[in-house]
Parts: structure tokens; sequence; C-alpha cells
């Protein structure tokens, strides 16, 4: 089993949010995660974030009243995160590698994960192992990892005469530049993590996202044509049920069985 070391985005933190969290393209696709959020968790319930990044959403979740124990393997994420942090969140250095070793003993009622903390890993079933000891059954686990489908990766890099780049991702693993230095990044294709989870979680729901709008390192193309490409997020919003695991991201919706076969 491979990871990628997750002091290796300390350089990504201070730019995090001016390069995504903040842009168009940030504030268009974080409230459709939101969405599932929100239907998953309920005010009072006590909820594990993995790879939270700067907080973003543990903040957003606070707010609905729900508790989140927030966690980051990155010291300067989690600096990040607790600077933003309000009451309800609880923010914790702690990666997957952690989890997987059995960091958390309590139970939560849910855990969830946003654009791209599992593509650090290339086996998510020792994660989904490790998870279904700590959440309760039928707590809902709601994952958006970056997918092995881009259509806007491959034609963008295939237009600019990138061949290589553009199917980077059907590989399984390729080099993400993050912070000016080379990542390793797997990419799970929808049906591979609902199979490793299979065991101890019951498969929901998963819905594409950033199909018709493209990856974050396009988001200029967002700024420039803002009412086209939300168009697109709004039909893509309608239909996503049915493009599953396309496009950038992907949002994957399991629950934890009453009785599991560990």
């Amino acid at each position: 089993m491979s990871s990628t070391n997750p002091t290796a985005f300390d350089a990504f933190a201070p730019d995090y949010d001016a390069t995504f969290t903040h842009t168009r393209l940030g504030q268009m696709l974080r409230p459709r995660v939101w969405r599932h959020l929100a239907a998953a968790f309920a005010p009072g319930q006590h909820v594990l974030e993995l790879a939270c990044g700067t907080g973003e959403d543990a903040v957003w979740l606070a707010q609905q009243g729900v508790r989140v124990t927030a966690t980051d393997g990155s010291a300067e994420m989690v600096a990040k995160a607790k600077a933003k942090a309000e009451a309800e969140v609880i923010v914790e250095q702690v990666s997957l590698q952690d989890i997987i070793a059995g960091h958390f003993e309590q139970v939560f009622d849910g855990v969830y994960s946003n654009f791209g903390g599992l593509n650090t890993k290339d086996d998510w079933r020792p994660l989904a192992k490790a998870l279904a000891k700590i959440v309760r059954p039928g707590g809902k686990v709601v994952l958006v990892p970056m997918g092995p489908f881009c259509p806007w990766e491959i034609l963008w890099h295939l237009g600019h005469g990138q061949v290589k780049t553009a199917f980077r991702r059907f590989g399984g693993q390729a080099i993400a530049r993050i912070g000016g230095a080379g990542i390793p990044i797997w990419y799970p294709p929808a049906r591979r993590l609902q199979a490793d989870f299979s065991p101890w979680f019951r498969h929901l729901r998963t819905e594409s996202l950033e199909l018709w709008t493209p990856p974050s390192y396009l988001g200029h193309l967002v700024d420039r044509w803002p009412g086209f490409f939300e168009r697109l997020n709004r039909f893509e919003a309608k239909t996503a049920h049915i493009t599953k695991g396309w496009g950038d991201h992907y949002i994957c919706i399991l629950e934890k069985l009453i009785a599991d076969s560990r």
C-alpha cells in the first residue's frame, strides 16, 4: 500500500483558499457538496472529516449545528483550519495513515472527505476497514475523490499537444504539481472505491462533480465566462446521478452496515 506524505501539502496551504476556495469555481462547486453533507448529517451529530484542508467544509457544517472533528496530516493545513474553526469544530493533525492505525477509539455519526483527500492513497480498503470500527451503524460516509475520467483534462491537454498529460489518470498514478513539488496521486474509479468499502458500507449514490466545469487549474476559464459555466454547473447538478463517476471529482455516498463481513 502506497501513500503520499501529507507534509507535501504544507506548501499548498498558504494559497489554497485564494486559488480554489474563494474562486468562482470553488464557490460554484462547494454548495453542491454541502447539499449532500446537509442531507447526510443532522444537527447535534458528531462527524469526522478526513483531509480537511483549510477547514472550509467543517466551518460550514458547524454553522448547521453539526459537531466536527476535522483532521489533516499537513501541519500548515491544520493551522489554517484552526484559524477558522468555531466552537463546534475540533481540528487535529491526524493523517489517513494514523486513522488506519487506529488513532480514534470513539464512535462518530458519520465521516466525510471533500475534494481529493482520498487521492493520496492507492488502496482504500484498509481505510474503509478502519472507518467501519468508528462509524455507528447507519452512519453516512460522503467521499469526494478525483476520478480517472476527466474529459476537460483530456481535451485541454490534447489541444495543447500534451498527450501524456491528457491521459495521465488512466495509468492509476500520476504526479501532481503542488507547491512546486511533484506529488504522487491515485485516481480510484467509482466502482473500485465502492468495492473497497463494500464489506462494511452499503453504496447509496454516486454523482459526477466537475464534468462540465473545468478542473481548478483551468479556473481562469470560469472567471472569463462565469454565466456560461454556472448554467453548465446547474445542468450537471440535475444530471449528475446519470454521469456518476465521470468528471474531475465525483461524490460517493455510503452507509455503514448494521452487520458487516469483517
